[in-house]
This record gives structure tokens, C-alpha cells and sequence, in this order.
């Protein structure tokens, strides 16, 4: 029986140590994993931490980027690769929108849409998050969103306080390895 492949989106984002080698290193890390193909990372931006009271200009910034890949894993499988990968990379999980090491969003799986305890997808901030259209905007121009509509609409909608990062050619360095990947090959041959 073949396996079946679905387009997935995923978001990344850190504010805690080496924010840039971190999300680079859990991107290596899923694109090498089984059930993985076609990994293809955004370029990284920074923002200001977005907190439950909203953004916190004293928080330390953040480095987002998306992701987009196919894969043969279920939702809830997918789900728990990236929780563990999470936290492989230190994430703690005591305080809501709270600095952290990693985090990783699934933001779309397919066309399904996902409503339990443990998931709920497409992801129900994605379009109210300029720090996910803004990369993704970068990594496909003609994006949609589901349920929401055109990415670049959604994100002229809301603004764009995102920014390039400072000393990108660091960031892409470290970043290299896992831009694009397919399942079985290296990050040496990236």
C-alpha cells in the first residue's frame, strides 16, 4: 500500500539562546525525519514577543519562520514528532505565550480540518499573526490560508511588524542545512 502524502505548514518560532541555530537545528531535525519529504524553510524574522496582553517591547525578540513539507504521518503523529523535537531543544510548557527555546505551530495539515484536546487545525491564530504570513508570504507568494483567504491580503490587513533579521547572512548560514531537504538526504547536501 502506498502511503499517503499531505502538504503540511509548519510555523517555528524562539526568543530563548541561540534562537537561530535552535530553529535550524529542529528544522534538520524534521526534515530528516521518516514520513518527511520536500522540507522547504522560509527565511527567519524578527518580532517583538507577543504576550496574552499583547506585544512586550521588554521581552526578548523572536526569530519565526515557516516551513512547508509532505508527509506521511497522521495528524497526531506529526503532532508528537514536533512536541519531541520541542522538547529535544528545552521547551517548557508552564506559562502560556511565555519565552521560550522552540516552539513549533502546525498551521496547516492538507485541506482537513482538526478540532480535538490535543490539535486544532488549520491553526485558529494564523491569520491574525503577522509573524506567520509574513515568512510564509516569502516562502509561497500565492498562498491561502484556509477558511481565511489570500496570505498577502490577510497580511496587508493586519501590517507587517516583522523585520528581517540583522546579520541574516549568520541566520542563513545556520539556517543552510535545513532550507530545503527531502526525506533521505543529508544536510551536508543541503
Amino acid at each position: 500500500m502506498i502511503a499517503q502524502r499531505v502538504n503540511v505548514l509548519l510555523a517555528f518560532g524562539a526568543n530563548l539562546g541561540d534562537r537561530g541555530e535552535t530553529i535550524a537545528a529542529a528544522q534538520r531535525g524534521i526534515a530528516e525525519s521518516s514520513g518527511i519529504e520536500r522540507f522547504e524553510a522560509s527565511p527567519l524574522r524578527e518580532t517583538i514577543a507577543l504576550t496574552p496582553s499583547g506585544p512586550d517591547p521588554h521581552a526578548p525578540r523572536y526569530l519565526n519562520g515557516v516551513a512547508r513539507a509532505e508527509t506521511s504521518l497522521s495528524p497526531h503523529e506529526l503532532l508528537d514528532l514536533l512536541q519531541r523535537i520541542e522538547h529535544e531543544h528545552g521547551r517548557v510548557r508552564d506559562v502560556r505565550w511565555g519565552d521560550r527555546t522552540l516552539d513549533i505551530d502546525l498551521i496547516l495539515y492538507g485541506g482537513r480540518v482538526i478540532r480535538d484536546e490535543r490539535l486544532t487545525v488549520p491553526h485558529p491564530r494564523a491569520h491574525e499573526r503577522d509573524f506567520v504570513l509574513s515568512p510564509w508570504l516569502a516562502l509561497d507568494p500565492h498562498a491561502v490560508l484556509m477558511g481565511h483567504g489570500r496570505v498577502d491580503a490577510l497580511l496587508a490587513a493586519i501590517g507587517d511588524t516583522t523585520r528581517p533579521l540583522e546579520g541574516a547572512s549568520d541566520a542563513s548560514e545556520a539556517q543552510e542545512g535545513a532550507h530545503s531537504l527531502d526525506a533521505g538526504e543529508s544536510a551536508a547536501h543541503a
